[in-house]
């Protein structure tokens, strides 16, 4: 009996996680349609936006420097 009920609960959360990809999935498809539709951008353009952003911020992070930072917060001082 335990058995079918750890099944039961198993199933009825991996239907809930189905149903929420597929909810997401179609909010993705109609932001896509509607963004190419209305204003004419592309997927590759929103692909190409993502991995500029992506590539600014890992340069920012390279770019940072916490020592200069700490001696700035200590000459205010």
């Amino acid at each position: 009996m335990i058995t079918i009920i750890i099944a039961w609960l198993v199933f009825t959360f991996l239907v809930k996680v189905v149903r929420t990809t597929v909810s997401t999935a179609f909010v993705i498809a109609a932001i896509i349609v509607l963004l190419k539709f209305g204003f004419d951008i592309t997927p590759f353009d929103i692909w190409n936006k993502v991995l500029e952003f992506t590539q600014s911020a890992f340069q920012y992070i390279d770019d940072f420097d916490g020592n200069k930072l700490l001696e700035d917060v200590n000459q205010k001082n």
